[in-house]
């Protein structure tokens, strides 16, 4: 039974990755760039983010996503390589952390009125469906988005099990 249930999951858990992975990618790449309405605020990023240190921050955060991508897709339907497996394994557990240090951390634990006036000026009037807690509302953009990297981590644990 345990067999039949975990080759069936297989290849869906590879296919919900894949597709988790490209939304990543998407979003690592675009959301500070195209105006999305209310889903985020480009004006504001650049005043925190001049363009130069914008497009670096950028291809930092979108290099291992991208190079992420490409393995899982290369081998969907094959075994992942080690490397793979720990490439993946490291970008979205640090990209977890730096989630939930960035936004959770603050959210929950402890205010600093540095990160909220940053915060406001990077997110004011960016659609949030989560109460303002300690003078933070994660939007629902990177709310998504840490959901997906969570997403990410439960397929790998299939995949790589």
């Amino acid at each position: 039974m345990w067999r039949y249930t975990s080759s069936i999951m297989h290849p869906v858990a590879r296919i919900v990755l894949l597709a988790l992975e490209c939304f990543v990618v998407l979003f690592v790449g675009l959301h500070n760039w195209i105006p999305l309405g209310t889903l985020n605020n480009v004006r504001g990023v650049r005043v925190e983010f001049p363009t130069g240190k914008l497009i670096w921050t950028t291809l930092l955060n979108f290099t291992p996503v991208v190079v992420g991508l490409a393995g899982t897709a290369f081998y969907i339907h094959r075994t992942y390589p080690g490397w793979v497996s720990w490439w993946l394994w490291i970008t979205y557990g640090l990209a977890c952390y730096g989630s939930f240090k960035a936004w959770w951390m603050p959210y929950l634990f402890r205010r600093d009125a540095t990160q909220i006036a940053r915060y406001q000026t990077m997110y004011g009037g960016t659609h949030s469906f989560l109460p303002e807690h300690n003078g933070i509302r994660p939007n629902t953009l990177h709310v998504v988005f840490d959901v997906a990297t969570v997403g990410i981590l439960l397929c790998l644990t299939v995949v790589t099990s």
